[in-house]
């Protein structure tokens, strides 16, 4: 009987659409400055101050409008741009890990793990074998990628 009324908060609640959240303006606002300064350590009190609003606040409001915390979406945006430079760049995993602001190859190569499943090199590795394999086009298929 317990489970059958958990099971109906949790569908009738998923039905309902997302009330809250941060403004459109602030998001971009938000956004834009995540970008801007994407290399640095950016505390939850900046951004809150950026919107004017209290850090709890921001913090909760940001997530109903994101679903996830400022600072996962801060190094999602990071592993992000790496995964871009790694894939068009001839830099040094090394050099992207500075680039995007870590101090430590390893730490960038622990994130990128987890963000990506694979490590940096194995990840450009990968990238140069599509290349190598079907040119300049990539795989046509999904099933080509394997």
């Amino acid at each position: 009987m317990h489970e059958l009324i958990r099971l109906e908060r949790t569908t009738s609640g998923a039905a309902r659409p997302l009330r809250g959240g941060l403004p459109v303006r602030q998001q971009k606002r938000v956004v834009e400055f995540i970008e801007e300064h994407l290399a640095e350590e950016i505390s939850l009190a900046t951004l809150a101050k950026l919107v004017d609003l209290s850090v709890y606040h921001f913090a909760r409001t940001f997530k109903q409008s994101f679903g996830v915390p400022p600072n996962r979406y801060h190094m999602g945006r990071r592993m992000v741009r790496a995964r871009n430079l790694l894939q068009r760049s001839a830099l040094s995993v090394t050099q992207i890990s500075i680039q995007i602001g870590f101090r430590e190859t390893s730490s960038f190569t622990r994130a990128y793990r987890k963000f990506a499943g694979v490590v940096p090199s194995a990840f450009r590795r990968h990238q140069e074998d599509q290349i190598h394999k079907f040119g300049a086009r990539g795989p046509t298929t999904i099933a080509e990628s394997f």
